[in-house]
């Protein structure tokens, strides 16, 4: 039996993108320039065969602009821990060390500060166990590798640390010493330990526009929640984390254990850049 004409036209696509003729980022031609390149395919044959191309992940199609050979993307891994020695660090720092040791370029936004009343649209209600009408500071990055938007991150805090004295939480820019440092120093909270919870779902509206992900939400997020504790047990932090799984994998060390050919050696005492907020989880906002 004859291979269906769409399947040939996709593999005849694929073999140029797999040899360089149709290079990543690269626009296909028009569908009218596919129908006439293909002996007057049929427009239904051709678009079948752009189907197939993006079930395979090779091609995207980007609304009023046409069709694109997608953009290869090496994975940056994050190290989650549960070792309490991964607390503190600068603010960014730690991230910001990691991807240079890869020899990547990091960048990250100076922290954007928002004022919040607790409750919807605002996630931090019930981790901070905060009733409805308290208020919230926020504090927002994104991150980039080699230019490549990489994640988004927003810590949340109840506004009863600043009334304590946390006052810099209320401050646009970085908190050099990271906030977990900064709020034992300054009003003595002491953070112990760290719930997290992950979960992948379907990107939003402005996580697709930000990562630049396909429309047809094909390629998912991945949502970290931790929630920092004190002495008391009190919740002090929520930091909500956002990475497109096209350019994450995640790692959990336990313990000392060798590296990974290409990575840089990691120990229990500072396999703590996991996923959190304004420098890997706890280093940070």
């Amino acid at each position: 039996m004859p291979e269906p004409i769409y399947r040939s036209i996709a593999e005849d696509l694929r073999r140029q993108i797999e040899t360089g003729e149709l290079r990543p980022g690269q626009q296909l031609k028009t569908e009218i320039e596919l129908r006439e390149h293909y002996n007057n395919a049929s427009r239904n044959t051709i678009r079948d065969a752009i189907k197939l191309l993006i079930i395979r992940g090779l091609v995207e199609t980007r609304p009023g602009q046409g069709t694109f050979v997608v953009e290869t993307i090496v994975p940056f891994l994050t190290t989650l821990t549960g070792d309490p020695a991964a607390f503190g660090g600068g603010e960014g720092q730690i991230y910001l060390m990691e991807v240079s040791a890869l020899r990547r370029r990091p960048t990250v936004t100076e922290p954007e500060v928002g004022i919040h009343q607790a409750g919807n649209p605002v996630p931090a209600t019930d981790e901070l166990q905060l009733p409805d009408g308290s208020m919230v500071v926020s504090r927002h990055q994104r991150r980039f590798i080699d230019d490549i938007p990489w994640s988004l991150q927003t810590s949340f805090y109840p506004m009863s640390l600043v009334e304590r004295g946390a006052t810099q939480l209320l401050r646009a820019g970085n908190i050099p010493q990271g906030t977990v440092d900064y709020l034992r120093e300054e009003v003595g909270i002491k953070q112990v330990g760290y719930r997290d919870t992950i979960t992948v779902r379907a990107p939003d509206n402005v996580e697709t526009g930000f990562f630049k992900l396909p429309d047809d939400g094909r390629i998912s997020v991945i949502e970290t929640r931790r929630t920092a504790f004190d002495e008391a047990g009190t919740p002090i932090r929520l930091t909500v984390s956002v990475y497109p799984a096209d350019r994450n994998q995640f790692a959990v060390i336990i313990g000392d254990v060798p590296a990974e050919t290409g990575e840089p050696a990691r120990s229990k005492q500072d396999a703590g850049s996991g996923a959190s907020t304004e420098s890997p989880p706890e280093h940070s906002d």
